[in-house]
């Protein structure tokens, strides 16, 4: 199986060009080739020659760890399931390699950056309901007066 294949980090890190481009994110290592021309820009409308997007993005965190770039951008289910499909294997560290980065991995599938707001969502709800309830209630009281 594909996905049993060990690489090191030097052989990743000769993988960064658009033809042929590997990236690392949780010492799982993708093959990102076949994706370069369909990433997408994070801003449609980039307000400057400077705003990565695109291919950008990619070419400029191949043939490295991408953990950090990949997880600060909050990634969709979507986009964790695509590049699920692009895995090829697994990082097989060595003395001398860079430092994983210091990022917490979630090996839920259905998880995502957003899944923190959960929570608030439902506090919030929570006190709108309480707060509707309130009123309704002073309502009620004030038309039987």
């Amino acid at each position: 199986m594909a996905d049993d294949k060990e690489f090191t980090y030097s052989e990743v890190s000769s993988h960064s060009g658009k033809k042929d481009l590997q990236i690392v994110v949780h010492d799982k290592i993708y093959n990102a080739t076949s994706f370069v021309d369909e990433h997408p820009y994070d801003d449609p409308k980039p307000s400057s020659t400077q705003d990565l997007g695109g291919e950008e993005v990619l070419l400029d965190v191949g043939g490295q760890d991408a953990t950090e770039a990949f997880e600060d951008v909050g990634h969709s289910d979507e986009a964790r399931e695509i590049l699920d499909g692009l895995k090829v294997g697994k990082l097989k560290r060595m003395p001398g390699d860079p430092e994983p980065k210091a990022v917490a991995q979630d090996d839920t599938p259905a998880s995502s950056s957003s899944g923190g707001s959960g929570i608030g969502m439902y506090a919030v709800m929570l006190v709108g309901v309480l707060i509707a309830i309130g009123a309704y209630q002073y309502l009620q009281s004030n038309k039987d007066k």
